[in-house]
């Protein structure tokens, strides 16, 4: 099925750590995303939660290259998704600012909230910045979870699982945060 026109589309589909899903409208502008559940069904939901008039379709290519970018991220911390076009035109201006400075944060790499802020020329709004990530409607392609709190602390993370999850995506990017026990090797 096609995009619909004027609509919402989005696709379900698998990865290492659940279901997610993207959502986008014409000419394939990323309007939206969710990240793991744990069934298809589960993400159709909460996809039809939060934007009732989308319809399932099959991504076109750019598309298509965008959920393959997330499947490879999340199972391998590879897949590029800078080229991915993100609709930014409901997002607040200091939130944009906020997911444009975190989109340039390389994989296997992190900031603190309070370095993101430095980087927007906002000292002392890491708890806006905080905010705004909790906000992101597009993880992870603002890679929200790069993110974290003063001291190389986990912080939050809004998505299904929180910490289990930020920490399960890092690894696979190479971060780890906590240090493995002789049970763990």
């Amino acid at each position: 099925m096609a995009t619909p026109p004027g609509g919402l589309a989005f696709c379900v589909f698998p990865t290492a750590i659940g279901h997610c899903a993207l959502v986008w409208r014409a000419p394939g502008v990323v309007v939206g995303t969710a990240l793991p559940h744990d069934s298809a069904q589960q993400t159709r939901d909460a996809i039809r939660g939060r934007y009732p008039t989308a319809r399932e379709a099959v991504p076109a290519s750019a598309l298509a290259a965008a959920v393959a970018g997330v499947v490879s991220l999340l199972e391998t911390g590879g897949g590029d998704l800078s080229g991915v076009d993100l609709d930014l035109t409901a997002v607040p201006d200091f939130d944009r600012r906020v997911y444009e400075a975190v989109r340039t944060i390389p994989a296997g790499e992190t900031l603190t909230y309070g370095e993101v802020a430095a980087r927007l020329g906002a000292p002392g709004a890491a708890q806006a910045v905080g905010q705004a990530l909790g906000r992101n409607p597009f993880p992870p392609i603002v890679p929200c979870h790069r993110v974290l709190a003063a001291g190389r602390q986990v912080g939050g993370f809004s998505a299904r699982g929180g910490r289990r999850t930020k920490l399960r995506m890092l690894e696979a990017e190479g971060v780890h945060l906590e240090h493995p026990t002789l049970f763990d090797v």
